[in-house]
C-alpha cells in the first residue's frame, strides 16, 4: 500500500512542497482524519516523505472525532484533527478544545475558508468545500419503476419505502449537515415533519456519511443522501449513478482542520497545518479519488468536482449550526422524534 501511495505522491510533485518550520524537524505527530481512508493515507505518506516526523493517524467520522477530542480534553492524545465537516470543528472551537493559530497562507484561501477561521477565532480553518445532494442508482430506479427524485420533499413519497439510505447525524457530519440544511430551508417544524416522513422510507442509518452512496453504487440501496463529491467518486469508478442538486436548494460543508488545545507536538502540528493548506498538497485530492473543491485558490480543482458557483446553495449559517447548543438541540430532537419513530 505504502509503495503505491509513494508512487502517486511522487508523480504529483509533492517532494517540493513548502511548509512552515524546518523541513527536517524531528519528532512525532498524532492526527485524527475525517476524510476517506485513501485520502487520509495519502496525506500521511506525503507528509512523512517531506519531514522527519513520524505520523500516527486514526480515521474516524467527524462526529466520532469530535467526541474523542471532547473526551480527551483533560489529557489530549491528539495534535491535529484534519478534514471532516466544519460544524463539529466549530463546536470544538467554541468549547475551547482547539488551539488558536492564524496561518500565513490565510490570504491565499477562498472566502468560505477564511470565514470558517474568523467564525472560530482562528481555532479552525477551511480545507475544502462540497455540496450536499441526492444520488440514485439508475439501474435500480428503472428496474423498480420508481420516479427520479428532484427535490428534498420528493423523498417522503411512499414509493421509496425501503429505498433510501442516509447516515446517523450523531456520528456523521455529512448527515448533520443534511439535518441543518433541511431546517434552514423549511423551518424547524416542517423540516422535522419531512424527516419523519422520510424515515418511513429509510432502510438504514449508517455511521459514515459516504456509506449510503457507496451502497447505492453497488446496488444495496436505490437512493443515498450524501455529498455530491462522494457521488462523483463512485461514478469515476464506474457506478451508474445520477447526482441531483435538490430543487429547493442545498447546503454545503466547509471541511476543516484544527490543532488540538494542549497538543503535545504543537510545532509539528503547525508544520502539518501549513502542509495541508499548500496548493500542491491540496492538489493530490484527485489522486485519492476525492472531488471536493480545495480551499487554496491556487490549488487544482479535481476534474468533475461539483462547482459551487453552478449550484443553488442556501446561505448556510455555519456559526449558528456549528453552535454547541443548536447542535445538541437538533440531534436530541432527531433521536426522540425521527430515529425511534415507527416505520
Amino acid at each position: 500500500m505504502r509503495n503505491s501511495l509513494f508512487a502517486t505522491v511522487a508523480i504529483s510533485g509533492l517532494l517540493a512542497v513548502a511548509t512552515a518550520g524546518s523541513a527536517n524537524a524531528a519528532g512525532r505527530l498524532n492526527v485524527i482524519c475525517s476524510a476517506d481512508n485513501e485520502w487520509c493515507e495519502m496525506m500521511e505518506t506525503a507528509f512523512e516523505l517531506e519531514h522527519d516526523i513520524d505520523v500516527s493517524m486514526v480515521r474516524k467520522s467527524s462526529g466520532e472525532a469530535y467526541a474523542q477530542v471532547r473526551a480527551e480534553a483533560a489529557n489530549p492524545k491528539l495534535d491535529v484533527w484534519w478534514a471532516g465537516t466544519g460544524d463539529p470543528h466549530l463546536q470544538a472551537a467554541a468549547e475551547g478544545l482547539t488551539e488558536e493559530y492564524e496561518s500565513p497562507q490565510l490570504g491565499n484561501l477562498n472566502d468560505w475558508a477564511v470565514r470558517q477561521a474568523k467564525n472560530s477565532g482562528n481555532r479552525t480553518v477551511g480545507v475544502y468545500a462540497g455540496a450536499l445532494g441526492i444520488g440514485y442508482n439508475n439501474d435500480l430506479l428503472t428496474k423498480k419503476g420508481l420516479p427520479a427524485p428532484k427535490c428534498w420533499e420528493d423523498l417522503k413519497d411512499p414509493a421509496y419505502k425501503g429505498e433510501i439510505q442516509m447516515a446517523n447525524p450523531n456520528s456523521s457530519g455529512t448527515s448533520y449537515t443534511a439535518l441543518a440544511t433541511l431546517v434552514q430551508i423549511f423551518g424547524e417544524e416542517k423540516a422535522f415533519d419531512l424527516l419523519k416522513e422520510m424515515h418511513k422510507n429509510v432502510n438504514q442509518y449508517t455511521k459514515s456519511g459516504s456509506a449510503p452512496i457507496k451502497a447505492a453504487a453497488v446496488g444495496e440501496t436505490t437512493i443515498g443522501i450524501t455529498f455530491m463529491h462522494d457521488m462523483v467518486a463512485q461514478i469515476k469508478q464506474g457506478a451508474n449513478l445520477t447526482v441531483v442538486s435538490p430543487c429547493e436548494g442545498t447546503g454545503y460543508e466547509v471541511g476543516s482542520m484544527s490543532i488540538i488545545k494542549g497538543a503535545r507536538n504543537l510545532e509539528n502540528a503547525k508544520i502539518w497545518y501549513e502542509f495541508a493548506l499548500s496548493p500542491r498538497t491540496q492538489s493530490i485530492a484527485e489522486d485519492a479519488h476525492s472531488y471536493q473543491v480545495p480551499s487554496n485558490k491556487e490549488s487544482k480543482i479535481p476534474d468533475g468536482a461539483p462547482r459551487l458557483s453552478e449550484l443553488k446553495l442556501i446561505d448556510y449559517d455555519f456559526a449558528k449550526y456549528g453552535d454547541a447548543e443548536t447542535r445538541r438541540h437538533l440531534l436530541s430532537r432527531w433521536d426522540d422524534e425521527v430515529k425511534t419513530a415507527p416505520q
